[in-house]
C-alpha cells in the first residue's frame, strides 16, 4: 500500500509540474497569476512550478528510494507552509487556497511519515 500511494503522489507531482512546464499560461490562469511587462513569470512557472516538480517526481519513480520520497515530502512541507503564511498574510480566495493547501499538506504528511529513515546513518 505504501509503495502504491508513493507512486500515485509522485505521478500527481509530475502531472501538476508537467502542466506548469508545458503550459505555463494555463497554470498561471489556474493560479490567478498574470504575466505583466515580460514573460519572466512564465519562465518562473516552467522552472519552479514545472521542471522542478517533474524532476522530483521522476527521481522518486526512477530510484524508488524511500529517502527520495521523503524529500518530496519535505518539498511539499515547504509549499504547504508558504500556503499557510499566504492564507494569513495575503488573504487569497480561501476556499481555493485551502484546497491547494490540502493538496500539499496531505502528500507531505504521508511521504514523510512513511518514508523517513527510522535511524540516522
Amino acid at each position: 500500500m505504501t509503495d502504491l500511494l508513493n507512486i500515485l503522489i509522485a505521478l500527481m507531482t509530475i502531472a501538476f509540474g508537467g502542466m506548469a512546464f508545458v503550459s505555463p499560461r494555463f497554470a498561471a490562469k489556474a493560479l490567478d497569476l498574470k504575466p505583466v511587462n515580460s514573460t519572466m513569470g512564465l519562465s518562473e512557472l516552467r522552472a519552479s512550478a514545472g521542471g522542478l516538480f517533474v524532476a522530483m517526481g521522476l527521481c522518486c519513480l526512477i530510484t524508488g528510494a524511500d529517502f527520495a520520497y521523503a524529500m518530496l515530502g519535505i518539498a511539499y512541507v515547504g509549499a504547504a507552509t508558504g500556503r499557510v503564511v499566504s492564507m494569513v498574510m495575503d488573504r487569497p480566495p480561501q476556499p481555493k487556497a485551502f484546497v491547494w493547501f490540502l493538496l500539499e499538506a496531505a502528500p507531505a504528511a504521508w511521504l514523510i511519515a512513511m518514508n523517513w529513515p527510522a535511524t540516522a546513518a
